[in-house]
């Protein structure tokens, strides 16, 4: 241990720190604008300044000295004051007197540490530099002339994001943050450099003059885009979700949050579905809950017809138990979460559909083989985790699947093996010169993108992947296999074995299908068949041209939920705003359609209410941010010989994988803009 004196108090500190750190440790605030815990040291703004008796003659920068043992460090000495106050009064030479229009007013760096730390006065009298905005696509809004050079939005696009396209250009006075190539920023994660900017040259063109932040109220909650469950902060005013923002998950997110989180939420007022509605002669009419509800008990009152539902993507847990209790009421067990019938088989146990090296597992690393899966698109926060271990050093990437090209590319060295699924079985029998990384110490992970999931050989590969991990990866408390979800929903439907040998969408048997918010399946397909489709969502999307009935719900931040994300995490979804007009949460709309048919749920929801039900049945679901994992031992795998049929990558576009991306004007800007330049 090291002792050091700070404001002459002594304190313990463990080497390898900066002067900045400890001062942090010790509750000593030091201002900063360039330094931030998660990127490079760059020391640009020389606000940290601090004095080191005994030391240099003049203030040194605290974020890039190292501590050192008896080291005496004054943060407030009249010389800091000094200091500070200079290097502030350069900050503001340039900077424009346009507080009142800056978005970045009230939450300003430079504006609360220019009342703290500056002179309140400045001597320089020139005409003030000017520079032109920049083009950084649709999602960020510029204005340079307010930069103050600290080069984190630089940092973390070339280290975080894996994108070299923002530079410090020109020299001295001419110098300026602009794109090495003109076109947009084309990473999926470009939004974070708007939180990192500490002043009001990077703020966020869709939230443009539309509120200022003391308007605001706020509310901790968890996204639902993928399944990754990104700890988020929306911000509201009234019943109106203004903007959304990362909350720091250290487990999960850290503090970062991908563009679909952030900017889709003007999707959530879009193309809302607000009343029911029922189709006659070809035309869906408005009506009550009171008339769709009768509209669906004469429908089933038929002769001989069977139900059978799918949940969709964005489903809570609460939900989907809801509609699973209300189907077996009515005699059927055809509920499947699989829109696109991926090959899970929860009967292995939860460890085989789970992320089961966690999220966090990532920098423990010290191989992983990808199967079939671009992170980039599947999970943008788990391969910014990919790339920050990648940056460590000592990590070996492989990869099996079909080549990306530059199409969507990975932003980390990987050795491509090949496209032929078969090559799994030879790992799993040592007869493939992967074995070699294998038989060295370490920990040792392979990834199954939710595409290899989608080939002929789907459950023979889980299968085989399985025991490539049991046999190779899986040591001590480390497991090795991971399955990068897609769907907010799958690993917690998964897990109340909501999972058909026979998909109830295309299963002639099954006569009236009821949709829970399932936007992705082959409607044509579906009507061919005459079935008779119930449609519950928020945004009207692709079920809704079929739908015979369509009923209004709330989204995900309007109702409270459970959701588990891609590594099995139990995560509690919260209440934001209202939802619009009749719009009410999925399982309050089974309950009562429940109760109309004289099938009630089982409970009384004006005594009990669902998420205790649901918590009855399945207890492993009560504590918030436990993971839940378990591998069912007795039952023996059969693997079948894999072909050599190669993985397929489906051409999703990652903005619109949802109804609520689909019906948000910035998320199709995305998509027409950022995907183009991605040739996507």
């Amino acid at each position: 241990m090291l002792k050091v004196k700070i404001n002459g108090i002594e304190v313990l500190t463990e080497s390898g720190y900066t002067v900045l750190q400890v001062c942090e440790q010790a509750g000593v605030e030091i201002p900063r604008f360039c330094y931030h815990s998660k990127l490079k040291i760059a020391g640009n703004c020389r606000m940290c300044l601090v004095e080191i008796k005994g030391g240099p003659p003049k203030p040194v920068a605290s974020c890039a000295m190292p501590i050192a043992d008896n080291m005496v460090i004054e943060t407030n000495s009249e010389m800091v004051k000094n200091a500070r106050e200079g290097v502030m009064e350069f900050m503001l030479i340039n900077h424009p007197l346009d507080c009142p229009i800056c978005d970045q007013g009230g939450e300003c760096d430079l504006q609360d540490q220019s009342m703290a730390f500056g002179s309140g006065a400045s001597r320089y009298d020139f005409e003030k530099r000017a520079i032109e905005k920049k083009n950084f696509g649709p999602l960020i809004s510029t204005v340079m002339t307010r930069c103050i050079h600290c080069t984190r939005c630089v940092r973390f696009l070339d280290d975080v994001a894996g994108f070299n396209e923002l530079g410090m250009i020109n020299r001295g006075e001419n110098s300026q943050i602009d794109l090495y190539v003109s076109s947009s920023i084309k990473s999926e994660l470009s939004g974070n450099i708007i939180d990192l900017c500490p002043v009001g040259a990077l703020t966020s063109a869709p939230y443009q003059f539309k509120a200022r932040s003391w308007e605001l109220k706020s509310c901790h909650t968890i996204d639902i885009m993928d399944a990754v469950g990104s700890a988020i902060r929306v911000d509201y005013v009234g019943d109106e979700v203004m903007r959304i923002l990362p909350n720091i998950n250290e487990d999960v997110n850290e503090e970062w949050i991908s563009d679909k989180t952030r900017f889709c939420y003007d999707g959530l007022k879009l193309k809302r579905i607000d009343s029911p509605y029922i189709r006659k002669n070809g035309r869906l009419i408005k009506a009550s809950y009171t008339e769709a509800f009768e509209y669906i008990k004469n429908r089933l009152n038929e002769k001989n017809n069977k139900i059978g539902g799918i949940v969709g993507d964005l489903i809570d847990c609460e939900s989907a138990f809801a509609l699973k209790i209300f189907l077996n009421n009515l005699g059927s067990n055809a509920i499947d979460c699989r829109q696109d019938n991926a090959g899970f088989i929860p009967d292995l146990g939860s460890n085989s559909y789970i992320f089961g090296s966690t999220i966090a597992g990532i920098e423990e690393m010290d191989t992983c083989l990808l199967i079939c899966t671009n992170p980039r698109k599947e999970a943008a926060i788990i391969n910014a985790r990919l790339r920050k271990r990648f940056l460590e050093g000592n990590f070996k990437i492989s990869y099996i699947g079909p080549d990306f090209g530059d199409d969507f590319p990975f932003n980390y060295k990987v050795n491509i093996l090949s496209n032929d699924p078969s090559i799994l079985s030879d790992i799993l029998n040592a007869q493939h010169e992967y074995n070699d990384i294998l038989s060295q110490n370490g920990k040792h992970a392979l990834i199954i993108g939710h595409d290899a999931l989608l080939h002929e050989n789907a459950e023979d590969i889980l299968k085989t992947c399985l025991s490539i991990a049991d046999k190779f990866m899986n040591k001590n408390d480390w497991n090795g296999f991971n399955i990068i979800h897609n769907a907010a929903s799958r690993v917690g439907c998964l897990s109340m074995d909501m999972i058909c040998d026979t998909h109830p969408a295309y299963d002639k048997n099954i006569d009236i299908l009821y949709l829970l918010g399932a936007d992705e399946l082959d409607f044509e397909k579906i009507k061919q068949q005459g079935k008779f489709i119930i449609y519950q969502g928020h945004n009207g999307d692709n079920a809704t041209d079929y739908a015979d009935v369509i009923l209004p719900v709330a989204s995900y931040t309007e109702k409270d939920g459970i959701y588990l994300n891609t590594e099995g995490r139990v995560q509690y979804a919260y209440k934001v705003v209202n939802p619009p007009a009749n719009a009410k949460p999925d399982w309050e709309i089974i309950y009562n359609l429940a109760s109309n048919l004289g099938n009630p749920l089982g409970f009384n929801k004006e005594a009990v209410y669902m998420r205790d039900y649901l918590l009855e049945f399945y207890p492993q679901f009560k504590d918030n941010d436990n993971i839940i994992s378990h591998r069912n031992e007795n039952n023996a795998m059969n693997i079948n010989k894999i072909s050599e049929t190669p993985f397929q990558m489906n051409k999703r576009n990652f903005y619109l994988t949802n109804p609520i991306c689909r019906s948000s004007k910035t998320m199709t800007k995305c998509a027409v803009e950022l995907s183009n330049n991605n040739n996507d």
